[in-house]
C-alpha cells in the first residue's frame, strides 16, 4: 500500500513538472491566446490549483471510485481506458507464454549440453534475440507475410467474439515479436542457473546413484534453478504492460501503452495518472506472486521466515 502511495506521489508530481498542460497545447495549436480565457479553463478543468491540493482532490475521488474525466474526450477516464486493458493484458500474456515455452527449455538444453554445437547454437540465438528490437522484428515479420504469401495481418482490431481466428492470428504475430525477445533473456538466465545447481553436490550424488538424467535435470536441478528463472518472469511481465508501446503501434492494437503515450503527448492529466498507476498495480502483484512462488519452489524460504 505504501509502494501505491509513493508511485501516486511521484507519478503526479513528475507529470507535473513537464512543461505545459492541455490549456497550452489547445491554445498554441489555435494561434490564439487569450490570458482570461485560459484561467477559465484552467479554473473549469481544476488545473489551476496549487499542487498538493490537486492531488488531495484525486486521491478522493479515487477512493469514491471515479477516475475523473478525461481532459481531451471530454469522458469518464474509465470509459475510455476499460476497452484496452483487455488489449494489452491479452497481447502481455502471450508474449510471456511464448517466452517461457521457448526460453526455458533451451535454456536446459544449453547447460545440460554446455560446450557442444548445439549450446553455440543456441547461445547465438538467444543473443540474437536480445540484439533486435521487438518492434523491428514486427515489422519484419508483415514485411515477410507480404513479400513471401502476398498476406498481411488485419490492421483493424478483431475481437474475439467477431472473428476468434482472425483475432489469434492477429495477437499471434507480435506475441512471437515480443516474446522472443524474452525468450532470449530467460535462455540466459535458465543456462546460468541450470550450469550452477549442475555443479552442486546433491546432483553429484544423484549421477553416482544411477539416476537418469531426466530425473537428475527435471527433478532435482530444474526445481532448484528456477528461482531467479521466475524472477526474470515476474518482472519482464510487469515490463511488457507499460513496454508494448512500439509493438501496439506496429500492429495497430488499441491497448494502454500506445494509448498512455498519446495521454501524455496531450497533458491528459486524468489518463495519464489512471493508466501509470494501473501498470504500477500490476508491478507489485507481479512481484508478490514472485515472492509467494519463492515459497512454493524452495521450502527453505518459508521455514527461514
Amino acid at each position: 500500500m505504501l509502494t501505491l502511495v509513493g508511485m501516486s506521489m511521484v507519478i503526479f508530481v513528475l507529470l507535473r513538472l513537464a512543461p505545459g498542460n492541455i490549456v497550452d497545447i489547445l491554445f498554441d495549436s489555435a494561434g490564439y491566446v487569450s490570458e482570461v480565457d485560459k484561467a477559465a479553463i484552467e479554473k473549469d478543468l481544476g488545473i489551476d490549483k496549487p499542487i498538493w491540493a490537486q492531488y488531495v482532490d484525486w486521491l478522493r475521488a479515487i477512493l469514491t471510485g471515479n477516475l475523473g474525466k478525461s481532459y481531451r474526450f471530454d469522458q469518464d477516464a474509465w470509459q475510455l481506458i476499460r476497452p484496452m486493458i483487455p488489449v494489452t493484458v491479452e497481447l502481455a500474456f502471450l508474449s510471456i507464454v511464448v517466452a517461457v515455452l521457448l526460453g526455458v527449455p533451451t535454456g536446459i538444453i544449453s547447460a545440460v549440453r554446455q560446450d557442444t554445437g548445439l549450446d553455440y547454437v543456441l547461445r547465438v540465438v538467444s543473443l540474437a534475440g536480445l540484439s533486435m528490437p521487438s518492434f523491428w522484428l514486427g515489422m519484419v515479420i508483415i514485411l515477410a507475410l507480404v513479400g513471401w504469401l502476398g498476406w498481411i495481418p488485419p490492421m483493424i482490431y478483431v475481437s474475439p467474439m467477431e472473428n476468434f481466428k482472425m483475432h489469434l492470428v492477429q495477437f499471434l504475430l507480435p506475441a512471437l515479436a515480443v516474446g522472443y525477445r524474452s525468450s532470449a533473456l530467460l535462455m540466459r538466465i535458465t543456462r546460468s542457473a541450470m550450469l550452477e545447481v549442475l555443479r552442486e553436490d546433491y546432483v553429484r550424488t544423484a549421477w553416482a546413484k544411477g539416476q537418469t538424467e531426466r530425473i537428475v535435470v527435471w527433478r532435482h536441478a530444474l526445481k532448484n534453478a528456477m528461482l531467479p528463472v521466475v524472477t526474470v518472469i515476474g518482472i519482464e511481465l510487469a515490463f511488457l504492460f507499460g513496454g508494448l508501446v512500439v509493438t501496439e503501434t506496429v500492429f495497430n492494437l488499441p491497448g494502454v501503452a500506445r494509448f498512455l503515450v498519446e495521454a501524455i503527448l496531450w497533458r491528459d492529466y486524468p489518463i495519464v495518472q489512471n493508466l501509470v498507476m494501473f501498470i504500477a498495480i500490476v508491478v507489485v502483484l507481479s512481484n508478490l506472486a514472485v515472492d509467494l512462488l519463492y515459497g512454493v519452489l524452495d521450502p527453505r524460504v518459508r521455514y527461514g521466515q
